[in-house]
């Protein structure tokens, strides 16, 4: 799915490449960019509360009806509207804000994603700082869950009632639009949480896979990173997401699976600190040559595996890590050599042995175990085992190795591009590998990308970002990627790439709003997808620089302001209630219910303290 690079939990509706986006990346560059006049408006009443909303155009009709609804319970309200993602994060690096509308897509459809790296200390995206919301995430991580949802309901509790650090919007639908004339629809998957899986989407007239791209569209055409750790954005999931194969994925509604994965299966050790995947052998990393991709014949095996995941763990191991927070649990991840070692182990909750579990549908049960990729041989019964522990029972590990940031990479060609010191890294002079310059046309232009998923970018431009098959990747098998082209059209709005749509420019429009259903409807070419997401849209308040940051009761007010039933009415029921970003994962019962006289109260007492 801060889905949201930070921007992957901003009003992401679980699609890797649907929001706009500048490159600002530092606080000294944000407090340097001014602050807005056009879009913002100012209520004059004297005796109200200033308070500053900050989004995106791209938000306007949110900020609208936020704007109203707290006008009417006493505050003057100033919207800083920004025209894209990096202006608006340029402003909320800088601190111009008293609460900021923004977003969260669960995209490992697990609640720990859902809190870990939005509200705990040192989190990805948090900018909070609360021994207490801490201990409740973490008592929760550990949890199963059945014993997990009291403990969520006191962290949503202290969040929203008793601290109100956010105040909540709705959730989301998750909708796309697709050529159903040119398009098989059955081959085309909207999931819950996972983004689209490319390999599968299929023409209708299959003679069209190797002669015609599927287009696909995005609003970013700057993409943070191709290195599947150091982003975790809208401009680069989808890409990474089939740019790299990972451990296990997500079925369409958030199931744990080795389904198309590099593991032919995977079990969990009695104890849930233990967790094993026996790996195929029939996946080669891709390369670019001449702009064309070709096969590697470089193997993706366990070697590579180890370095992926070590790498994803350590916050140190890049300049710029943004998704070590996912991985924090894991504490080893080693390579079994020993086939006892398999059947002395049994797997959690159940009598069988985790060699009985990992053989599970196998052509060929494990005769033997191998230490070097090449010599394994699923035909001959030779494998690769990887265990991985964590740092404490954690079966929610299983959802963050489905994350796109825990794709594997190759060890051999990551350590022959990334030869810089981390400590020193030098953006001027150190190009790292999945640096988006080398993918760019133009004299920068060097591609060293080594893929491990099912395509690989070939290069990109102001236009689109050409991708090709990996001619390595099962290869005969159901997995195999149908289409051998695929082009991401970069197109600045959501109205725009609708249009091309219709047009017949692109042939797949993912992240759909809610308001542009009917027109989908009534053009009798296009088919709507729709699913109920893990997005949840939220006021975020300033915990820095602003009265609000000090204010309990000043937030409270904000809270109690916000009417959910006003905003579901104003999208005839295309939105949801939502209580936190856990909301479509975790049903506490808590609901928020907008209290006028609550924000009188609450008003009252701030400004009694002032």
């Amino acid at each position: 799915m801060k889905g949201k690079g930070k921007f992957a939990a901003l009003l992401l509706l679980s699609f890797a490449i649907m929001l706009s986006g500048c490159k600002v990346t530092t606080k000294d560059e944000a407090s340097n960019v001014p602050k807005p006049n056009e879009g913002t408006k100012e209520v004059t009443d004297t005796g109200a509360v200033d308070i500053e909303l900050l989004g995106m155009s791209s938000s306007e009709d949110d900020m609208n009806i936020v704007r109203d609804q707290l006008k009417k319970n006493g505050f003057n309200v100033k919207l800083n509207m920004q025209p894209d993602y990096g202006s608006f994060k340029a402003q909320e690096d800088a601190g111009n804000f008293d609460i900021s509308l923004s977003g969260w897509t669960t995209v490992t459809g697990n609640p720990d994603y859902a809190v870990r790296s939005l509200f705990k200390t040192g989190g990805d995206y948090s900018i909070l700082s609360d021994p207490e919301i801490d201990a409740l995430i973490d008592k929760a991580g550990s949890q199963t869950p059945e014993e997990f949802k009291e403990t969520y309901k006191q962290f949503e509790q202290q969040l929203v009632f008793d601290k109100a650090y956010i105040a909540p919007l709705y959730r989301s639908q998750k909708a796309q639009a697709l050529n159903k004339e040119v398009l098989n629809q059955d081959t085309v998957r909207i999931s819950k949480s996972r983004s689209l899986p490319w390999e599968e989407v299929d023409f209708n007239d299959t003679s069209k896979r190797s002669k015609e791209p599927l287009i696909l569209q995005s609003t970013m055409p700057v993409l943070t990173s191709l290195d599947p750790i150091k982003g975790n954005d809208g401009s680069i999931n989808m890409i990474n997401t089939n740019m790299y194969v990972r451990l296990v994925n997500l079925t369409d509604d958030d199931v744990v699976t080795s389904e198309g994965s590099l593991s032919l299966n995977h079990a969990i050790a009695d104890g849930n600190s233990d967790y094993y995947f026996i790996l195929r052998d029939d996946i080669n990393f891709a390369n670019v040559k001449d702009k064309k991709a070709v096969d590697s014949g470089d193997r993706v095996g366990g070697e590579d595996v180890i370095f992926s995941l070590d790498r994803a763990k350590d916050k140190n191991s890049v300049p710029d890590h943004r998704t070590f927070t996912l991985h924090e649990h894991i504490k080893n991840v080693e390579l079994v050599t020993d086939v006892a070692a398999l059947d002395s182990v049994k797997v959690s909750g159940s009598g069988d042995t985790v060699k009985a579990a990992l053989e599970k549908g196998l052509d060929t049960k494990i005769s033997g175990l191998v230490a070097d990729k090449n010599q394994v041989s699923n035909k001959d019964g030779k494998y690769q085992v990887v265990k991985l522990t964590t740092t404490e029972p954690f079966p929610q590990v299983l959802n963050y190795l489905a994350h796109q940031s825990a794709g594997i990479v190759s060890k051999k060609q990551v350590e022959s591009i990334n030869t810089y010191d981390v400590a020193k890294f030098d953006v001027n002079k150190d190009i790292p590998y999945g640096d988006q310059n080398t993918v760019t046309e133009g004299a920068s232009y060097n591609n060293t990308l080594a893929t491990s998923g099912p395509y690989i970018l070939s290069y990109k431009n102001d236009y689109e970002a050409v991708f090709y098959k990996n001619p390595g990747y099962m290869k005969g098998t159901k997995h195999e990627p149908l289409i051998e082209t695929i082009k991401v059209r970069f197109i600045k709005d959501a109205d725009s790439s609708l249009s091309a749509l219709r047009s017949g420019e692109i042939h797949l429009f993912y992240g759909l709003a809610e308001n542009k259903y009917d027109v989908v409807k009534g053009d009798s070419k296009l088919a709507l997808q729709t699913i109920p997401s893990n997005a949840v849209s939220y006021l975020l308040f300033n915990t820095g620089n602003r009265p609000v940051a000090k204010s309990a009761d000043l937030r409270k007010a904000v809270l109690y302001s916000i009417n959910q039933d006003e905003i579901l009415a104003y999208y005839g029921g295309n939105k949801f209630k939502a209580t936190s970003t856990l909301s479509p994962l975790v049903d506490t019962g808590l609901e928020l219910k907008a209290d006028p006289a609550k924000v009188k109260e609450f008003l009252n007492a701030y400004k009694a303290s002032k």
